[in-house]
């Protein structure tokens, strides 16, 4: 089953249980979906990876505006944020655990020969490609640094 008819029955679902919280981020969901679909020069249908990266896209807005509005004291804003980045990660694929990136890094740097900071960039290249959808790069980059540093 494709994720756009798993998003369309769980905004049903949602609808038929009342579920205000969770309707508005499977609307958002659904909406980027079908934004990402009609792009000057998308494929007729999304490929997996596609749709991967508009719900990270969507996780990584709701995250920096979470952390706004908790900078700005807006608790209730927050909330509704994180509510909704909740929602969004359940249709992602299930992410590494820091340890687990440690571990695959510290593999990935030893099968290409890295030595410093210098070779961060194929580190990097190789990384994000072998670990898209299943670790953020953020963190990728952080223990890279760690590992190289």
């Amino acid at each position: 089953m494709s994720l756009t008819t798993q998003i369309d029955q769980d905004i049903k679902l949602a609808m038929l249980a009342k579920q205000a919280d969770r309707l508005q981020a499977l609307r958002a969901i659904k909406s980027a979906l079908l934004l990402a679909k009609t792009e000057k020069g998308a494929a007729e249908e999304l490929t997996e990876d596609a749709e991967i990266k508009v719900l990270q896209k969507l996780v990584k807005q709701r995250k920096e505006s979470a952390d706004i509005y908790k900078t700005q004291n807006r608790d209730d804003l927050y909330q509704v944020e994180m509510g909704e980045m909740l929602v969004i990660e359940e249709y992602l694929p299930q992410q590494m655990s820091r340890f687990e990136i440690e571990g695959y890094l510290e593999e990935l740097i030893g099968r290409i020969g890295a030595t410093s900071v210098k070779d961060m960039g194929r580190v990097m290249g190789m990384a994000s490609k072998e670990l898209a959808g299943k670790a953020d790069g953020k963190t990728i980059s952080e223990v890279v640094k760690q590992l190289l540093g």
